[in-house]
């Protein structure tokens, strides 16, 4: 029986009905509109988060949130459940052997018609036997074209895992440099309302010395209420940031955290290295599970097309029978069956053309999905580098317009000290003051914030330590700390 079986199992090739596949052309340009020349030895994608984000605090943050965050469980699971799945559709290109042994006793009735006659009888039979049931000799492809489906969806899910890493680990970075803002603008806000507090105990003071009007001593009072006003808005905004950093890292906040850094001190690299718009087909995840979801798209395709053409199974057994166990296994009570089968499809009332249709537009369809993963990768990556090389030169203006303001501040206060001027220049001049320094720091978190879109949109994220070539130093982005600092 052997002889007859490995045979045809083995010798067999299945021909492929799948087409060849071919990348989509990427559409896009060849390069990005900066200006500047690409460094092509170097990407950010090859660099670490360690590298990529120096805040110690942060760095313990990102581990907590990569092993406890419940979305990139889930991405680790579907993994999982699509190697199983891939596993069962490989199963199916090879025979599947059942050994199988059983007993039988059964009484026969008796028959006065027959001649000569049958008493009443009770038979027994065991039996054992080794078979294969409806293997499909696979002669035109169609269970290995299911089998790379479900190959290339397995890799799909990988990659989603993958594009989840990458969004959560900058996701919480944004998050954390969220918490910095608000936690930095409330404490503005804090130190700005006991300054006006102060002014307004000297326009009171003034006004019952006669030296001052009520006017000024009602405007120092709006003055103050706006600064309470904006002091519980910042509040709510600390426990609002802290709240969605909490989620993401999926866990409570160990009491062992290290003191976080301050915006103005913070060694986020803003200078990343982007290489070329082609090096995203192969670094960006979400764009490589566009591609396994076009090539599992393709394989489907195959499998539709076989089920046009005749299927082979092939059913054989081979075994012993005895009426009794003692001599189950002699010789002369050895039985095997053979039993191929050829199914041809005759009328399917149109269902084979609709699945073949249907797998032909899901491919048009993944072919669309994949160009427009590419179109946002690149637009991506053209706003993070748009925003690269202008938020510094933002930042420096802003600066210079914080001191301007606190230059003016301290000149008003010396002029209405002095009698010269109103109160209202002198909170006109505070408000400003107050205002550019909230712009400065939104600034900041700004760039730092384009800085984790540029990194992400190059597919950094993935790895905790560098990997790119020996040579190649990290550029910092640090603002002097009387920046931001100042209050």
């Amino acid at each position: 029986m052997r002889a007859l079986i490995l045979p045809v199992v083995l010798a067999v090739s299945a021909c492929s009905l799948t087409p060849a596949f071919v990348r989509p052309a990427a559409p896009v340009p060849m390069t990005y509109t900066t200006g500047a020349a690409p460094d092509v030895r170097t990407n950010a994608a090859d660099l670490g988060w360690r590298t990529m984000f120096g805040d110690r605090r942060l760095q313990r943050l990102i581990e907590l949130a990569l092993e406890s965050n419940r979305d990139l469980r889930l991405a680790a699971l579907n993994v999982e459940a699509a190697a199983a799945q891939y596993g069962i559709q490989r199963a199916a290109q090879l025979p599947s052997a059942d050994a199988a042994g059983g007993f039988t006793r059964q009484r026969i009735a008796p028959n006065a018609e027959t001649d000569p006659p049958i008493a009443a009888m009770t038979q027994k039979q065991y039996g054992v036997n080794v078979g294969i049931s409806a293997f499909e000799i696979d002669l035109f492809g169609r269970v290995r074209s299911l089998s790379d489906a479900a190959f290339a969806r397995y890799l799909e899910s990988d990659d989603g895992r993958r594009a989840a890493q990458i969004a959560l680990v900058g996701a919480v970075a944004d998050a954390y440099f969220a918490e910095r803002l608000a936690q930095e603008q409330r404490e503005l806000a804090e130190h700005t309302l006991a300054d006006w507090r102060e002014s307004l105990d000297l326009a009171r003071r003034l006004r019952n010395a006669h030296q001052a009007s009520s006017v000024d001593v009602a405007g120092a009072e709006g003055q103050v209420a706006s600064a309470e006003a904006d002091l519980e808005a910042r509040a709510r905004m600390v426990e609002q940031a802290g709240n969605a950093l909490w989620l993401l890292i999926g866990a409570d906040f160990p009491k062992d955290l290290p003191e976080p850094t301050p915006l103005a001190q913070q060694p986020v690299m803003t200078r990343l290295p982007a290489g070329l718009p082609s090096d995203l087909l192969f670094r960006r995840p979400d764009i490589l599970q566009a591609e396994q979801n076009l090539i599992a798209a393709n394989a489907d395709i195959g499998a539709a097309r076989a089920a046009f053409f005749p299927r082979l199974s092939l059913t054989s057994s081979l075994g012993f029978i005895s009426p009794a166990m003692s001599g189950l296994f002699d010789g002369d009570h050895r039985a095997w069956t053979f039993a191929p089968q050829v199914t041809v499809p005759l009328f399917q009332g149109g269902r084979l053309r609709a699945e073949f249709r249907l797998a032909e537009v899901r491919k048009t369809s993944a072919v669309a999905g994949y160009e427009r993963a590419v179109q946002i990768a690149f637009r991506e990556v053209a706003d993070g580098l748009a925003g690269r090389d202008t938020f510094h030169r933002q930042i420096e203006a802003q600066a210079r317009v914080v001191a301007s303001a606190e230059r003016r501040t301290d000149l008003s206060s010396l002029r209405y000290r002095a009698g010269v001027d109103g109160r209202l220049e002198l909170l006109d001049s505070q408000r400003q003051l107050y205002a550019s320094r909230q712009v400065l720091l939104d600034l900041r978190r700004a760039e730092f914030g384009n800085a984790v879109a540029l990194y992400k949109a190059l597919g950094g994220g993935l790895t905790e330590t560098d990997v790119r070539p020996p040579g190649t130093a990290p550029e910092l982005s640090l603002v002097a700390p009387d920046q931001l600092a100042r209050s």
